[in-house]
């Protein structure tokens, strides 16, 4: 199966993700954990930041994930871009796709900037940045969405995920 977690930068992905892969791990589990960053260094940081570039970050880490998909892993990706075109065909290639958005106000995003991305991005000295000067396209039929306004931890996010696929997938899971 895959679990797609999507949100802008610093909605907290990446900690969720890691914090589910171990719950998944400890129930013996078979994973892998796709990230958006992680997965641009193994590619040698070929790509600038550009929505056509982003497109293609994201077209490899489907076919990543649907490879590991294919071995029988459970996936966990943590991807920035959001698509609503992206994010369909993620229902259409994936056999058990699971989509989870981490939604955030720029005021939220903006304490937890540890990427320095939207201070610089809103005086203009950097460009490129989803939320700021490329359109965040928020994903119109995710299976779960936090509200991170609502100061919700990452550990409670994993949890409900886990308990959420756990009863929905309980032959597969």
């Amino acid at each position: 199966m895959v679990i797609w977690i999507t949100g802008l930068s610093g909605s907290g992905k990446s900690t969720v993700n890691k914090i589910l892969q171990k719950m998944l791990i400890k129930k013996n589990k078979k994973t892998i954990l796709l990230d958006g960053d992680i997965i641009r260094e193994l590619y040698g940081n070929d790509l600038n930041f550009t929505e056509s570039n982003r497109k293609i970050q994201i077209n490899r880490i489907q076919k990543l994930a649907k490879f590991f998909e294919k071995n029988n892993r459970i996936v966990l990706v943590s991807a920035l871009y959001s698509n609503n075109s992206l994010l369909k065909k993620n229902r259409q290639i994936f056999k058990n796709y699971f989509e989870v958005y981490l939604k955030a106000t720029l005021s939220v995003l903006k304490k937890r900037d540890i990427k320095n991305l939207y201070v610089p991005a809103l005086k203009g000295k950097i460009k490129n940045v989803v939320g700021i000067d490329i359109k965040w396209n928020e994903p119109k039929k995710p299976n779960l969405m936090f509200d991170q306004n609502n100061k919700i931890t990452p550990n409670k996010i994993a949890n409900i995920i886990f308990k959420t696929i756990h009863e929905k997938y309980k032959s597969k899971f």
